[in-house]
Parts: structure tokens; C-alpha cells; sequence
């Protein structure tokens, strides 16, 4: 969150914002209440302090002076006039009292009655009549202004911060705040930014054409899934294979394979030779004794399960074979690749449930080690935890939360997903276990992150974040969660924090992604789920019904016609 003032302390974790400072500027009443609709907030002179009561009585006279001048409306102005007043002014006294009485009710309260004291910073363009415009959404919803100041904003030249303390209770302050998106730039409430929506001055199509490129839909990985960084047909140096020319031949064809790739393929089936069939064996050999001791229960469930894909010392599976798998397990798919992805093209293929595989095994030199991810690492190491459901879904919502968002946040949510996803372990009856991808690919790691050598630290995506990962070596730490569930949660928890002016949700009938910028687009999705809703509140009843006739020993035909009778019985909703 942008720091609106420099004076700050730190309470329950979070900056508590201080009035400004003495260089700030105390909003004051100017000598004729009309010149503030036309000087703005470049003609606020600091004056003896009176407070907000005068600015409100200001804005109060404007208003009133307006409302004498004589204008035809049209038909559809008049409309929406209307619209607007009777949905926010509450004429009645008896209904102000009504909805006070039924905030005190509700345990809110404040030092005059009016409901609960609250902070606002808002901030404003310098332009002319913005600040009384501004004041007048207060006035209207009957929002008591106890204090209000004003400073330039850092966030821009051409801006200033208004900070204001009020009084209200909840319901006339979310419609405050849903008026006053609309006129400023931002808002922060009790030291939380609220989101815009949509941004200041431009529309959602705008705001969307601001934010970096995401793909849209399934189709749009074709554009990214070849932006190889490291690796595809350059080795390095110290890579065991950069002076075994049948081995870099063979990663050319390998890359050749995944660059001419296109959704919808199916992926072309390899014919392993003897040598890369002979180092997926030692690995298989090597790892599959250490799975029982370290491995994640979750994972042991579906390792067995493989077997229908081709999983046998002496065969590689196909990845066509381990694709269709995994779509009838968890609606995940295979597409290959080429070597290393950045994070942002990585993260975006599981927006849409598709896992980026290589298919080139690593070099027969070192079977133990590899300084990429090879086909090893992924079929051992994601596979069978992409075929957990639950996972498999975690693993989308990491993905979906990547779009949009930026390259410093997503280089955040990245790290913690290597250190989780990757590299994470858990606590599973008392004992540490592996869920880490890379761990469970690499014997030799996997067996040193779980010795007392290893440093271990618990799993704070706020910390973990800024730890540096290591690619070609072990890992300096490892991080823990109490659970495999909690780890899930915890990601969960970090990604909801990614800031963008938009939200997006996968549509796995057309397997796109939607936007949800405007009300429009929300209402769809809120149809969709009121009907998913109608099918579980009619499974919850039936269930209930055949539990009653277990219950009470009648035939289970005779429970389906009673839940068939009560539901002609129930009224239309």
C-alpha cells in the first residue's frame, strides 16, 4: 500500500495513518462560499479553523444556490435524477431514526449516536469545483464530517490527499463510498485502500489495456509456451550434457517437437532410446524406495494410480497417455515444452488447468541430478499431485490470481510457489513429509532437505517471499506448514492479496477466462451460480429424505415419493 503520509506507526501489523503533518494545509472556509465551485482545491487558504461544519454549511449554500437556477431537463435526465435521490437521500425523519436504531442495535456506536468514527483519506485532482463536489456525496448521504485537512498527494503533482474523519454507520457508508469511487482517484479507509473499480478516468476497457498481457483463452498459450529463458537447445557450460554432441542433437529434436506444438494437438508420442530408457530406470529405482519414508500421504494415494499410464521401471511414459489421465482425474493437461518458462508465462498455462511438460530426460551421465526440469522431474515430481483434486484446483487459483497482476507481484506469488509447490514440506503425523515437486524428483535432495544439515524454517509467504531460489544447487532453506492443507490455505491467503482493477474466473466450457469489470459481467456469473446452488440445496433435500426413511424404516421408493410430493408442496420462489 502507497504510504499517503510519513508520520505513521505500526499497530496489529498494519500502518496506522497520522494526521498530516504541520507542513500540511488545515482546510478552512473561504471569504465567499461560491469561489470554492469555481478555484477548487488550489484556492484552499488557510485561514483561522473552523473545521469541516463550515465547509459542509458552504457546500450546503452552493447546492442551494444551484437549485434556484432554472434548466429544462429531458426525459431521461429527469429519470435518472429520480433514480439517484430515492435510492440514497432518505426523506423521512422516522426512517433516519429507524435505521439508527437499527445500527445501535447492531453494537455500532459513536461519541454523538451517529454510528461508528471512521477515517477516510481521498484524493482528488486539483481541478476546478472537485473538493465541494466531493463534499456534496457527503452531505447527501447524511454523513457528519468531524475533521477534514489537506496536503499534495505523493502519488502525483497534480494531485492532493484529503484527509477526513466522520461519523456514519455502515449502510450510508458503503453507499459513500460506491459515490465517491466515482469522482476520485483513490480512496483508503481506516488505513485499507479500497479498490477502484473502475480506475480513476478510464473505463474497464481501458484498465484492462493498462494491465500486462494475459492469455484469454486456452488457445492464447500458443502465443507464450514457446518463450524459452533458459535451456531448449542451448546448454550451459556446466551442464552435463554441453559436450555430448548425440545428446545436444537429441535435445534439438526435443525443443523442434515443442515448439511445433499447438493446443488441440494431441502431443506426438517419443520413441525413447535405450540409453534415456536405462537413466529413467535408475531414477525410478532410487526414488520410489525413498517415496514411503518421505513422501506426503496425498502424494502415495495417487502414485499407485500411475500404473494405467504407462509408470514401470522400463518404460517412459507417453505424455499423450498421462495427459488423458490426468483430464478424467482433475480436468488437467499436458502441453510440452521447450526448457524453463518465466514465471508469468508458467503461472498463466494453470489459469486453465494446463501444466507446461518437458519431455527430454536429463543426461545418462548423472542420473541423480539435473540442472533443469526434465521429464523426470515432472512426472515424478507434479503428476501425481496434479491428479489430487484439491490440489489441482490450488493449483488453478494460483494461476488465475497471476493474470493481470504485476511483474513484482507475480515474481512474489513465483517464490512462494517454488518454496511450496516445489520445494515445500509438512507436518503429517508428528514427522516432517515432502510435497515439493523438485524434492521429490531429486533423490539426493530429498533425502539431505529432511536431515538435521538442512535449514528449516516455517512457511510465512510474507518472508518466504523475498528468499532467493536456487536453481542448479540445493536449496539454502526449506520451508514447513503444519499441514499439506495448511500450506494450500496460506498460498490462498497470499494470492488474495495480488492487487488488480479486475478479477477473472475460468469458464471451463469454453475454457477462456472472464473479466469481471462490471457489473454486467458479474451478474452472469451470479446466474451460473444461483443455479449451481438450486442443484446442491435439491441434493442436500433428497439426501435428507432418505436419511429420515433409514431412520424411521421405510422402503427407500417410498422416501423418493415423499421428497417428490413436498417439492409439488413448495412454493415458488
Amino acid at each position: 500500500m502507497d504510504k499517503l503520509f510519513h508520520s505513521s506507526k505500526m499497530m496489529n501489523g498494519h500502518p496506522k495513518t497520522q494526521p498530516p503533518d504541520r507542513n500540511s494545509r488545515t482546510v478552512e472556509p473561504p471569504s465567499n462560499p461560491v469561489i470554492a465551485s469555481v478555484r477548487g482545491i488550489g484556492g484552499l487558504e488557510p485561514q483561522s479553523s473552523r473545521g469541516a461544519a463550515y465547509m459542509r454549511n458552504t457546500a450546503r449554500i452552493i447546492r442551494r444556490e444551484t437549485s434556484e437556477e432554472k434548466r429544462d431537463f429531458g426525459k431521461g435526465e429527469k429519470f435518472k435524477l429520480k433514480r439517484r435521490c430515492n435510492s440514497i437521500i432518505i426523506e423521512d425523519d422516522e426512517d433516519i431514526r429507524n435505521l439508527e436504531e437499527t445500527v445501535r442495535n447492531l453494537g455500532v456506536s459513536s461519541p454523538t449516536g451517529l454510528g461508528m468514527t471512521t477515517s477516510m483519506i481521498f484524493s482528488l485532482r486539483n481541478t476546478i469545483g472537485c473538493l465541494v463536489n466531493a463534499l456534496k456525496v457527503f452531505e447527501e448521504n447524511h454523513i457528519n464530517v468531524v475533521h477534514i485537512e489537506s496536503r499534495r498527494s505523493e502519488r502525483a503533482a497534480d494531485m492532493f490527499d484529503i484527509y477526513v474523519d466522520l461519523e456514519t454507520d455502515h449502510i450510508r457508508l458503503q453507499e459513500l463510498i460506491r459515490r465517491l469511487k466515482k469522482q476520485v482517484a483513490s480512496i483508503t479507509l481506516n488505513d485499507f485502500p479500497v479498490p477502484q473499480s473502475p480506475a480513476f478516468g478510464m473505463s474497464p476497457k481501458e484498465t484492462l489495456t493498462l494491465s500486462p498481457w494475459f492469455p484469454k483463452t486456452v488457445y492464447d498459450l500458443d502465443r507464450s509456451a514457446n518463450r524459452v529463458l533458459m535451456y531448449g537447445t542451448e546448454l550451459d557450460a556446466d551442464h552435463p550434457g554441453f559436450t555430448d554432441k548425440v545428446y545436444r542433437q537429441r535435445r534439438a529434436f526435443f525443443t523442434e517437437v515443442a515448439l511445433n506444438y499447438r493446443c488441440g494437438q494431441p502431443i506426438p508420442r517419443i520413441e525413447y532410446t535405450n540409453e534415456e530408457k536405462r537413466t529413467w530406470g535408475v531414477v525410478f529405482r532410487e526414488l520410489t524406495k525413498l517415496y514411503p519414508t518421505y513422501a506426503c500421504r496425498e502424494y502415495m494415494r495417487n502414485w499407485p494410480l500411475l500404473q494405467q499410464c504407462g509408470y514401470r521401471e522400463d518404460n517412459i511414459p507417453q505424455l499423450q497417455d498421462v495427459s488423458e489421465f490426468l483430464k478424467a482425474r482433475t480436468g488437467f493437461t499436458l502441453r510440452p515444452v521447450a526448457g524453463y518458462l518465466s514465471s508469468r508465462d508458467f503461472l498463466a498455462g494453470l489459469a486453465f488447468r494446463v501444466f507446461h511438460c518437458t519431455q527430454y530426460i536429463r543426461h545418462g551421465s548423472e542420473p541423480l541430478y539435473t540442472p533443469e526440469p526434465d521429464c523426470c522431474h515432472e512426472l515424478f515430481g507434479h503428476i501425481p499431485l496434479l491428479a489430487d483434486p484439491s490440489f489441482a484446483q490450488f493449483s488453478q487459483e494460483l494461476g488465475l490470481c497471476s493474470l493481470g497482476a504485476s511483474d513484482d507481484e507475480v515474481a512474489k506469488l513465483s517464490t512462494c510457489y517454488f518454496f511450496s509447490v516445489e520445494f515445500g514440506l509438512c507436518k503429517q503425523d508428528g514427522d516432517l513429509k515432502v510435497f515439493g515437486a523438485g524434492l521429490l524428483s531429486s533423490a539426493s535432495e530429498l533425502k539431505h532437505a529432511l536431515t538435521g544439515k538442512a535449514l528449516k524454517k516455517p512457511f510465512e509467504p510474507l518472508t518466504t517471499c523475498q528468499q532467493e531460489c536456487l536453481i542448479t544447487t540445493f536449496q539454502d532453506v526449506y520451508f514447513f506448514t503444519e499441514s499439506f492443507e495448511e500450506a494450500k490455505e496460506q498460498m490462498r491467503n497470499f494470492a488474495s492479496t495480488i492487487k488488480r482493477p479486475f478479477a477473472v474466473r475460468y469458464n471451463p466450457y469454453t475454457q477462456s477466462v472472464d473479466v469481471l469489470d462490471n457489473t454486467r459481467n458479474i451478474g452472469y456469473l451470479v446466474s451460473e451460480v444461483k443455479g449451481e446452488l438450486c442443484i446442491v440445496s435439491d441434493a442436500l433435500r433428497r439426501v435428507q429424505q432418505l436419511e429420515k426413511a433409514r431412520t424411521k424404516g421405510k422402503p427407500l421408493s417410498k422416501a423418493m415419493e415423499d421428497s417428490i410430493d413436498e417439492q409439488e408442496d413448495m412454493p415458488d420462489m
